[in-house]
C-alpha cells in the first residue's frame, strides 16, 4: 500500500484537515479540458442526501479516469462534497454576491443541515461515508449579512459560508461534525482510510 493518497479537491481546507491527521497526499485536480462544475448540477426534485452522494461518486469517477489518463503512480483516491440543505432545498455555491445574501438571509434565524459525503477508491474497491450535521444560526441583520458577503468569504462555499470564518459568531448551536461542516469529516474519512489499509488501526 502506498504511503500517500490522491486528493481530488481544490479545497485548501480539505488539505489542512488531512494534514491534521497525518495523511500524506498529492492533489489530483481537473485539467482545463474537464467541466468539473457541471458535475454539481442538481436533478429535479433530488433529495439533498441523494444529491451529495451522487455528486461525490461522479467526482470520484472523474478523478479515477483522470488518474488513468495521466498514467500516475497507483494510490488511493479521495473525494468529498459538501452541501447545505434547509428542508429539501439544496444550497450550493452562490452564483454572485446577491445570491449569497439571499442564501444567508434564508438560513439566518433557523436550523439547517450540512451534509458531506466522502468516497475513496483503492484499487478496485470503493468505500463511502456520509456525515450529517445540524447548524443553528442566530438572526442576522441585513447589515451583518452584507458585511460578511462583502468580505468575499461566502463565494465558492456551499450555503454561502465557511464555519471556520467570521460567520462563526452567529452559530448558536452545532450538532454533528465540525470538520464535516468544514468539508471533510475526519472521523468518517479516517474510517475509510483504515478500511482501505492507508491508516493503521
Amino acid at each position: 500500500m502506498p504511503d500517500f493518497i490522491y486528493l481530488a479537491s481544490q479545497s485548501p481546507r480539505r488539505r489542512q484537515l488531512l494534514e491534521q491527521i497525518g495523511v500524506r497526499h498529492e492533489l489530483l485536480l481537473p485539467g482545463a479540458e474537464e467541466d468539473a462544475e457541471s458535475l454539481e448540477s442538481m436533478l429535479p426534485g433530488e433529495d439533498p442526501t441523494a444529491y451529495v452522494q451522487r455528486v461525490t461518486a461522479l467526482k470520484l469517477d472523474a478523478a479515477v479516469a483522470r488518474h488513468a489518463r495521466r498514467g500516475l503512480a497507483p494510490a488511493p483516491i479521495l473525494c468529498s462534497d459538501t452541501t447545505v440543505a434547509l428542508g429539501q432545498t439544496i444550497y450550493g455555491k452562490p452564483e454572485d454576491a446577491q445570491d449569497a445574501v439571499r442564501m444567508l438571509s434564508e438560513l439566518a434565524g433557523g436550523e439547517h443541515q450540512v451534509l458531506t459525503a466522502v468516497a475513496l477508491q483503492a484499487g478496485d474497491r470503493r468505500f463511502a461515508a456520509l456525515s450529517v450535521s445540524h447548524v443553528r444560526f442566530a438572526s442576522m441583520t441585513s447589515a451583518q449579512i452584507a458585511a460578511y458577503v462583502a468580505s468575499g468569504e461566502p463565494m465558492g462555499k456551499a450555503g454561502a459560508y465557511a464555519i471556520q470564518g467570521p460567520v462563526a459568531q452567529y452559530v448558536e448551536n452545532l450538532n454533528g461534525s465540525y470538520t464535516g461542516i468544514m468539508g471533510l469529516p475526519l472521523f468518517e474519512t479516517a474510517g475509510l482510510l483504515r478500511a482501505a489499509g492507508v491508516l493503521r488501526e
